[in-house]
């Protein structure tokens, strides 16, 4: 059995040994759905890597909609991979929006530093999808959600 012993979390939950496959529980006893959360990191300019990441996300939010157990999923593009969060450029805005609409828990960070770079490079404003945060550095996030727990795709 994994098991998972911490004193405090974030947030000032206490926790103890469990099996942390499936569920937590609180010091008071007290059991909660383990939520699963996936971080999904793009980094290429290529549609097909942009769909296929996309079709994973698709499918993890399913498969644990399926098994009725919560799954967060954010995804991380930086580099030449930001023209996916682009609105300019993005080949797969149209499905981030709808995925987006039935998907509450699913985020998407765009690289401030990787923006701002593409907007010296090419003198103009970068717009971004409305769907899209923009965090200071898409690496920096990526080790950031990985240190608080969160597995790691690269499709």
């Amino acid at each position: 059995m994994d098991t998972c012993s911490r004193l405090e979390e974030p947030g000032g939950v206490g926790w103890k040994d469990v099996d942390v496959g499936r569920l937590r529980m609180t010091t008071s006893g007290k059991r909660l759905i383990w939520s699963h959360r996936v971080a999904v990191q793009v980094d290429v300019n290529d549609p097909a890597v942009m769909n296929l990441a996309l079709n994973n996300v698709s499918n993890v939010a399913q498969h644990y909609h399926e098994i009725g157990e919560k799954v967060e999923i954010e995804v991380v593009a930086f580099g030449p991979g930001l023209h996916m969060l682009r609105d300019d450029t993005s080949p797969v805005k149209a499905r981030i929006k709808s995925m987006s609409e039935t998907m509450p828990h699913l985020a998407f960070s765009a690289c401030g530093n990787t923006r701002e770079n593409m907007t010296r490079a090419e003198a103009k404003d970068i717009p971004l999808i409305s769907q899209a945060k923009i965090v200071k550095a898409g690496a920096v996030r990526l080790m950031e959600l990985q240190e608080r727990g969160w597995s790691y795709l690269r499709p």
